[in-house]
C-alpha cells in the first residue's frame, strides 16, 4: 500500500520517521488544505495518458492547533473546510483517509467516553472544528480512520505543568507507534487513542526535571480522558 504524509510537523514528522512514508509539507511542498487544486498536483500522477491516484492511504496530519485563538475563519477553513474536501478527493479515487482528530472533542462529554458515546466538544475553535470535520468524514467518507489523541514533544519543553488535567496523553514517538500499528492492522473507523491515564505534570517529570505544578486555566479542559478498550482490543 502507497501511503503518505499530509504535514511535516510533529506528528508528521515522527511519523514519516518510524515509516519512511512519503511526506508532504505545505511550506516544502506548497501543499494548501483550503485549496483543492493542490491536491491534484501532488496526490494525483499519470500512467502513460491515464491520471490515477498516487497513493492508497493519506494521512491528514494538518491542523490549526492554536487552541484557544478566536479566529474563527483560519480555524473553519483548514480543521473544518479543507477537511471536507480531501474527503471528497479521497473518496473519488477511491484512497483511504487517516485524519488526525483531537480527544478535545470529548471535553464536556461523559467522564470516560468511547467511540459510541456522544461527543461534547470543549467552547473553542479548535474543538468545535475538528468535531465537525470528524463528522463529515463519518458521514461522507467511503473508506476512513478517525483517529481522537492528543501528543506531546518530548523532553517537555515547558517550566510549568498542570496537575489537574487528566488524560491518555502522551509523548509524540509513543502516539505515532499506535498510529502506525492502526493503520497497518486495516483499522477503520473512529478510535480513540492514548496510553494510560495521568496527568500533565506526571507526563512533564519523565522528561523534564524541575518541572513545577500549577493548575490548569479554567477554559482548558482538566478532564480528556478516553475509553481505550476498542485500540486495546486490535
Amino acid at each position: 500500500m502507497r501511503s503518505v504524509i499530509l504535514g511535516d510537523g510533529l506528528l508528521g514528522s515522527e511519523l514519516e520517521k518510524q515509516t519512511q512514508w512519503d511526506c508532504i509539507s505545505r511550506q516544502k511542498d506548497n501543499f494548501d488544505i483550503t485549496k483543492p487544486d493542490t491536491f491534484c498536483k501532488l496526490l494525483e500522477t499519470y500512467d502513460g495518458m491515464v491520471q490515477r491516484a498516487k497513493y492508497d492511504i493519506v494521512v491528514n496530519c494538518i491542523a490549526n492547533t492554536d487552541t484557544y485563538s478566536k479566529d474563527k475563519q483560519t480555524h473553519w477553513d483548514v480543521n473544518y473546510k479543507g477537511v471536507a474536501e480531501l474527503t471528497d478527493f479521497c473518496n473519488y479515487w477511491g484512497i483511504k483517509l487517516v485524519h488526525i482528530s483531537s480527544d478535545y472533542v470529548y471535553a464536556n462529554s461523559s467522564e470516560v467516553p468511547s467511540e459510541e458515546d456522544v461527543p461534547v466538544h470543549q467552547e473553542t475553535y479548535y474543538a468545535y472544528t475538528k468535531l465537525l470535520a470528524d463528522a463529515y468524514i463519518e458521514l461522507r467518507s467511503q473508506d476512513y480512520l478517525v483517529i481522537r489523541t492528543t501528543h506531546k514533544e518530548s523532553p517537555f519543553k515547558h517550566k510549568v505543568a498542570w496537575i489537574d488535567q487528566l488524560g491518555n496523553f502522551d509523548y509524540v514517538d509513543k502516539i505515532a507507534s499506535l498510529i502506525v500499528r492502526l493503520i497497518n492492522s486495516d483499522a477503520s473507523g473512529i478510535y480513540n487513542v492514548g496510553t494510560k491515564l495521568k496527568s500533565m505534570y506526571n507526563l512533564a517529570k519523565e522528561t523534564t526535571k524541575g518541572v513545577k505544578a500549577a493548575l490548569a486555566p479554567p477554559l482548558t479542559p482538566h478532564n480528556t480522558q478516553m475509553n481505550l478498550d476498542k485500540l486495546n482490543n486490535i
